[in-house]
């Protein structure tokens, strides 16, 4: 696969004027808000599995609208005190999985916390358990399109949302350290995590691993493949509507997000990534408030580092937590 964007020298300078909208925060913290009036507890239980050297428990903890949301919570089985711990956002069109297919993080001595994604988990994986309760005007299928015509409506501001309340969970249980909090997620879990990096202070680190959702307005104009190409089937046909098309997408814009995040942040980008383009993600990194720094993969596509890069990510969280 050859490079599919600009050269590195190119990308590392590459800041576009993003479009952002005037009432974003007011949307955002009304948002949130709401959800948080509606209350809710978070739920543990033991999760059935033969795994015995390490806890893995079964969350469901109240996200959008207090609608349940599942995740899966592993930490080691024999320590004691409160913990620092990794929240895990997923690829977009995954689950959570069965319990115990994710161990890196509680093997390292981390509370890991991995949420489901409403409405997903049947493209690749081992499924998910969340729905997402809520219909939609005329959509390409996927979740790109899904109430797209205001913010109001659309899919990720329920996606987002689901994702601070979880934050907002975890910092309750007496074995997590909510002074020690970290959010990662590659792909779609990387937009997310950037998303909460914006939407949530107090975060000790951010790993955005190839992160989408950033930079829509060149995303849709020049990635080759799917998801964002669900974006230009849809303005394909509806051919009256880009205006409002990107004003809804300005909202859940990861470049906005970006630029309220303080957190230290370890993003990482493959030049050879046709889903997630490189100067997407280095609009983005380079647009984030807090430090900052990136592992580059120049020939990987949007596989990323994989393994190399969890390596990468386990020694430099240490030293921010």
């Amino acid at each position: 696969m050859p490079y599919t964007d600009l050269p590195l020298e190119l990308l590392r300078d590459y800041r576009p004027e993003v479009t952002e909208p005037r009432d974003f925060d007011d949307f955002w913290s009304g948002t949130l808000a709401e959800s948080r009036a509606v209350g809710g507890e978070p739920v543990l239980s033991p999760a059935e599995t033969p795994i015995t050297q390490l806890q893995i428990d079964d969350l469901t903890f109240p996200g959008f609208g207090g609608e349940p949301v599942r995740a899966w919570v592993v930490r080691p089985a024999a320590a004691s005190g409160p913990l620092p711990t990794v929240i895990e956002y997923n690829g977009y069109n995954g689950g959570r999985g069965l319990a115990g297919e994710k161990l890196l993080w509680a093997a390292a001595g981390y509370v890991h916390v991995f949420m489901d994604t409403r409405g997903q988990g049947s493209g690749w994986g081992t499924g998910g358990d969340t729905p997402d309760p809520h219909g939609s005007g005329p959509a390409v299928e996927g979740f790109m399109t899904k109430g797209i015509d205001s913010p109001e409506t659309y899919y990720y501001r329920r996606l987002y949302t689901d994702a601070v309340r979880l934050v907002d969970a975890v910092s309750g249980f007496d074995f997590v350290d909510e002074s020690r909090l970290a959010v990662t997620g590659g792909s779609q879990g990387g937009g997310i995590s950037l998303a909460v990096a914006g939407l949530v202070p107090g975060l000790r680190a951010v790993m955005p691993d190839v992160p989408f959702l950033c930079h829509f307005r060149r995303a849709v104009e020049a990635t080759p493949e799917p998801p964002f190409t669900e974006l230009v089937r849809y303005l394909a046909v509806h051919r009256d509507v880009e205006q409002q098309v990107f004003s809804t997408l300005s909202y859940f814009d990861g470049v906005n997000f970006a630029r309220r995040a303080t957190a230290p942040a370890l993003f990482s980008v493959a030049l050879m990534d046709g889903i997630v383009l490189p100067s997407t993600v280095f609009a983005a990194f380079n647009h984030y408030a807090g430090a900052h720094e990136i592992e580059v993969y120049p020939f990987n596509g949007h596989e990323g580092g994989q393994m190399h890069q969890w390596l990468r990510q386990a020694a430099w969280l240490p030293a921010q937590l």
